[in-house]
């Protein structure tokens, strides 16, 4: 397991149902292309697990 996830919004969240926009809002991502850098646990890994079809994750 990596130390840290880098998160990458890739896909707009218009149109997506409100629990993804708000799951999308919690990691910290506004804008698309924008990326945080946030820790490797199972709640970030949930959350996401949930969005994966919106977001790009790297491990470093």
């Amino acid at each position: 397991m990596a130390d840290k996830l880098k998160i990458t919004l890739v896909k707009s969240t218009i149109g997506a149902i409100p629990k993804h926009k708000k799951t999308v809002a919690a990691l910290g991502l506004k804008k698309v292309n924008k990326t945080v850098e946030m820790p490797d646990n199972a709640a970030v890994r949930g959350m996401v697990d949930q969005v994966k079809h919106l977001v790009k994750v790297e491990e470093i």
